[in-house]
């Protein structure tokens, strides 16, 4: 039974506040604020649940922020705005009261946009096109705050101690067979127990959810018969996606997201966003007309200088929101809060977030936005991660962000894949990168946590793909296959897909152990794309954003394969938290511990007889290493502050196409070194064996092993 909505009985409007901006419920009845420097009037639209509309004039404007307050308005009412002011495109000012416009602050989302021709400006002779919106666009609802948390509190799990993992709400949950099916693919599915205990088991420690801020289908999408999948389409930056709601979108989405990250909070993950503030929904001049565009284009977008009706876009969306306005940062700041302090979030990654830095045309990372992220009480205390490029000129920014931050490495992805393939010449930039990237943000006193380490990510092939084909096969996607990365340079392993080649599939298994085993033992912070625990394939579609069906959606019906794979992955994940040498805080410094009368450096490149690496032989085509961690070298204080000591690891390394002989060092090194795991194997459990110093070791063809022995100083 759904329960009456409140309905507006023309109750008079009073001036309320200008401040907050949105719909702001009391107890008593709603303010509406709404910013626009253009606006000659504005309108505000409440829609009944009959369809029928009744407009109220906002009758006051302070500091161009439009506002009134309506007694007896309460949670549930839908409403939009008309926009009354110029309309002069090669002036950068697009009002038409007969669209429709959505508040940007809107707290819930009901509908969306079905790409009808009244959405777009089809005017002629500068005219703007009269034909109205309502109908075929997406409301506001005005929402109550009021949620029960009970003792709700965030994990706050130290960078050093966390191990992310980048989902999708519907791909992760849509066919899991112990989720109701009513749940699947929602907030309340992968709050759901079955989703919690798998990424619990795993050894996850946070959850990065790709976008869920309210976002649109593209028309051309809704055209083929698609839909925005990946959700980097955002018009609503306060509103959870209605599209993932099981329990309604008149404000229910906004309940069942706080519900979802209550009960992962429960089960100790962090909850991170990926967050798209640099450009919205709206796309270029031929795009709809939604909301921003309508309510104030000139302040809200950038502009092309000189040619007002065109955008300037470092995006490659069409548009980029004008960073150097006062009102959009507030919009920014203003959203990211919320998300901290109503939805209880942990942090966020900032999708293109070199876009973030443009005050102008240049990147400058000490640009406005991050000031205020800097000096912010709420914001500067969550976890903040970049993507550090956007598609304009000088975008790439790996490195170049402020301490607080950490980083996608995408330099980690390109290093470690090359080196596994097999590439020349690139054993020297794979140690930089599995020792937490020092070259990249030591200069600016940053630490590894400033590196977060991928090998895969929902953009590009999954891991299982990625060792699999040797081209893209994007054909569902409706391009021709003209889309994606161009090209997946070679493995090595045989024949596309699906074959059955024993070796050939026994070489794929053992290269995803080896990048997910590099992966997690690298310093910085791990990423797993979600399903690559599993095997998971999207056929060879590289750029599946737009494919929300069994193409992007996780299989969860598991072969044995897919378990044992399982299950290698949740061991390197509890020997890494185990293991605070795994996982340091600092970066290697060259500290020394003495034992026998000899000093052992906290990090050694070993050749396979032994020795030391030298500086001619980093300059070699070199496919094998040995790395040596002295755990008993951490020399980094617990939160007690007490020495941590460790035990210490050899991990043997051989990208090469053959077996490669290790000798293990001298005793001062370890008397013995026992198996932790060998990537060539493929039993589920270690066999543990032990290996006397100097003796030695073979390593097979494109394989890693990693060895232990107990601390020194554990003791001491």
């Amino acid at each position: 039974m759904t329960a009456e909505r409140p309905q507006f009985k023309g109750a008079p409007v009073w001036g309320g506040h200008p401040y907050p901006l949105g719909a702001t419920y009391d107890g008593q009845g709603t303010n509406f604020a709404l910013f626009s420097e253009v606006a000659e009037r504005v309108e505000l639209v409440l829609v009944g649940d009959d369809g029928t509309h009744s407009t109220v004039r906002l009758p006051e404007v302070d500091g161009f922020v439009w506002h009134g307050y309506l007694p007896g308005v309460g949670p549930g009412q839908r409403y939009g705005y008309r926009v009354h002011g110029p309309f002069d495109p090669s002036g950068g000012h697009l009002c038409n009261p007969a669209k429709l416009l959505l508040d940007p602050y809107t707290r819930a989302v009901d509908g969306m946009a079905d790409n009808h021709a009244s959405l777009f400006e089809r005017g002629k002779g500068g005219r703007p096109d009269r034909g109205d919106s309502a109908g075929h666009t997406m409301l506001g609802v005005v929402t109550d705050p009021s949620f029960d948390w009970g003792e709700d509190r965030p994990p706050r799990r130290p960078y050093a101690d966390t191990v992310v993992y980048e989902a999708h709400v519907r791909g992760l949950s849509r066919t899991h067979p112990d989720v109701p099916e009513e749940l699947r693919g929602t907030y309340a599915g992968l709050a759901h127990p079955a989703i919690t205990e798998h990424l619990t088991s795993l050894g996850v420690t946070a959850v990065e959810l790709m976008p869920v801020h309210q976002f649109v289908h593209d028309g051309v999408l809704l055209d083929r018969g698609l839909r925005n999948y990946w959700g980097y389409n955002t018009i609503g930056f306060f509103a959870p996606h209605n599209g993932y709601a099981a329990h309604g979108t008149r404000g229910e989405q906004v309940t069942e997201f706080k519900s979802m990250v209550k009960a992962l909070h429960a089960a100790g993950l962090e909850v991170i966003l990926d967050v798209v503030y640099n450009h919205t929904a709206e796309g270029n001049e031929m795009g709809p007309t939604l909301s921003f565009r309508g309510i104030d284009n000139a302040s809200y977008y950038r502009l092309v200088d000189g040619d007002w009706g065109h955008y300037y876009d470092t995006t490659g969306t069409g548009n980029s929101l004008l960073m150097r306005h006062p009102y959009v940062l507030q919009l920014i700041m203003d959203s990211l809060r919320y998300w901290v302090t109503e939805m209880h979030v942990d942090g966020f990654r900032f999708d293109l977030a070199a876009t973030l830095a443009r005050q102008f045309h240049e990147v400058d990372r000490l640009s406005a936005f991050f000031d205020l992220i800097q000096q912010d009480p709420v914001i500067s205390r969550v976890k903040l991660i970049a993507e550090p490029w956007d598609v304009g000129e000088g975008g790439y920014q790996v490195g170049n962000f402020p301490p607080l931050w950490s980083e996608w490495n995408g330099m980690y992805r390109d290093a470690v894949r090359d080196f596994w393939r097999g590439e020349e010449h690139t054993l020297g930039e794979f140690a930089s990168r599995l020792t937490g990237s020092s070259d990249l943000y030591q200069h600016s006193r940053r630490r590894p946590r400033a590196s977060v380490n991928f090998v895969t990510a929902h953009d590009g092939f999954t891991l299982r793909d990625l060792v699999s084909y040797n081209d893209k096969h994007n054909e569902a996607n409706g391009e021709d296959n003209r889309d994606g990365e161009s090209h997946n340079r070679s493995w090595n392993c045989g024949a596309e897909g699906g074959t059955t080649d024993p070796a050939v599939l026994e070489l794929r298994r053992r290269q995803q152990r080896n990048l997910l085993a590099t992966l997690l033992l690298s310093q910085g912070i791990p990423m797993l794309c979600h399903g690559d625990e599993l095997g998971r394939t999207q056929g060879g579609n590289n750029n599946a954003y737009c494919q929300d069906n069994e193409i992007s959606w996780i299989d969860w019906r598991l072969t044995g394969e897919q378990r044992a794979l399982l299950g290698f992955v949740k061991r390197v994940i509890a020997l890494r938290a185990a293991h605070p040498v795994l996982r340091r805080r600092r970066y290697f410094r060259g500290d020394t511990v003495t034992h026998a009368g000899q000093p052992l450096p906290d990090l050694v490149w070993l050749l396979p007889d032994a020795g030391e690496m030298t500086e001619e032989d980093w300059e070699c085509d070199r496919r094998t290493v040995g790395v040596f961690l002295n755990g008993d070298a951490i020399a980094e204080p617990d939160a007690c502050g007490r020495p941590v000591v460790d035990d210490s690891f050899l991990l043997l390394i051989n990208s090469h196409w053959e077996p490669v002989d290790f000798r293990l060092p001298e005793a001062a090194y370890g008397e013995r070194w026992t198996t932790v795991f060998d990537t060539t194997e493929t039993q589920d459990a270690p066999d543990e064996t032990e290996h006397k110093a100097g003796t030695a070791l073979t390593v097979g063809e494109r394989g890693m092993v990693v060895l232990s022995r107990p601390s020194r100083r554990a003791g001491g």
